[in-house]
């Protein structure tokens, strides 16, 4: 089938007869075009079909309405959130947003944002990928004054604002609250410790375990590679066959947390009599699983406002720099049956029914 002609504003210009810098001045309600004469070029470009052609106006202004998103993956419910949060700002200040993953691997976010790069994006939302290290792919973002915000996987060194949480303090709460439940032998199960959310966590829960008279057991730490509900099910395998199995795990996320339920449940072990479980992003698995999952409540969608309104607001600063800051969110515990026994500790969260 043949592609229709494409409506041009010279085809507006044509059909209201009037020149074509008179309809554009019109359809962007231009102050020294008459009421009557933008209505009319409004009601024409709708008859017409007529579609501005924004890249067109980006390529000439050199910068365009759209913001660009760069995610691990897509598909996680931490990244929904915060893509939902970044979509709605963004809208409401009449940006678009452009989206893309990794999938976790450093390779793809090198490729992606390039791409986006090359889209004239009007600034970059990054949560980086578990493998990435070297960060020389965002310097074409930051030498041609492109904005980026790095939002909860951030860089350690890099002249641009950041949204996070504390993940120190939310590792440490999560540990005591276990500790608080009873636990004496609590194991991590921890991710890629160069991402500063995993490091964060994992330190929170060593000093809470030091705090309490607890020694830090490094058998107990399991490294992972992605935190999966698959990698969550073997490493609770293999704390199980220890001599001295856990009577507690803290997870860095929900899904091996979930993981860890499920192969306790399969092995007749009692959760949380037997062993407490307690994971970390609340995500909506963490309410349906049984026992419900325990965990860390973390405010991804208000991440994202947060960082979509730092992109609009740099965008469009007309030149004036503000110096980077980082903006930190608060976490807190969300106890359900999953670590709550029989008797909690004063001062633990009451169970979410």
């Amino acid at each position: 089938m043949k592609a229709k002609k494409e409506v041009t504003i010279y085809d507006l210009a044509k059909a209201l007869n009037c020149s074509a810098s008179t309809v554009s001045r019109a359809l962007n309600n231009h102050k020294s075009i008459s009421q009557k004469t933008r209505k009319a070029a409004q009601e024409m470009a709708r008859a017409m079909g007529y579609r501005p052609n924004v890249l067109a106006a980006g390529l000439r202004n050199n910068k365009s309405k759209t913001i660009g998103v760069l995610v691990s993956r897509i598909n996680r419910p931490f990244s929904a959130a915060l893509i939902s949060g970044i979509e709605e700002t963004a809208r409401k200040a009449g940006y678009n947003v452009l989206i893309s993953q990794s999938s976790d691997l450093y390779e793809n976010e090198v490729s992606n944002s390039r791409a986006l790069y090359d889209s004239r994006v009007a600034g970059l939302i990054v949560s980086l990928a578990m493998e990435t290290r070297d960060l020389e792919h965002f310097r074409n973002f930051s030498d041609q004054g492109i904005p980026i915000v790095f939002v909860d996987r951030v860089p350690d060194a890099f002249d641009a604002c950041r949204v996070v949480i504390d993940n120190y303090t939310a590792g440490y709460q999560a540990t005591k609250h276990l500790i608080d439940q009873g636990c004496k032998r609590i194991a991590h199960f921890a991710g890629s410790q160069h991402r500063n959310i995993y490091d964060g966590r994992t330190r929170g829960y060593r000093d809470a375990l030091k705090d309490h008279g607890l020694p830090v057991e490094e058998e107990l730490i399991i490294p992972f590679k992605t935190l999966s509900f698959k990698e969550g099910r073997k490493a609770t395998k293999k704390l199980m066959r220890l001599e001295n199995p856990p009577d507690g795990i803290f997870s860095a996320n929900d899904t091996a947390a979930v993981g860890a339920i499920m192969y306790a449940k399969k092995l007749g072990i009692d959760v949380p009599g037997q062993l407490a479980i307690i994971g970390f992003n609340d995500d909506p698995i963490a309410s349906i699983v049984e026992p419900p999952l325990s965990t860390v409540s973390h405010p991804a969608g208000k991440m994202g406002e947060i960082s979509a309104l730092k992109i609009v607001d740099q965008s469009e600063s007309e030149g004036d720099t503000t110096p980077p800051e980082t903006i930190v969110l608060e976490t807190e515990i969300i106890a359900r049956q999953s670590s709550l026994r029989e008797f909690p500790m004063p001062g633990t969260p009451a169970l979410d029914r």
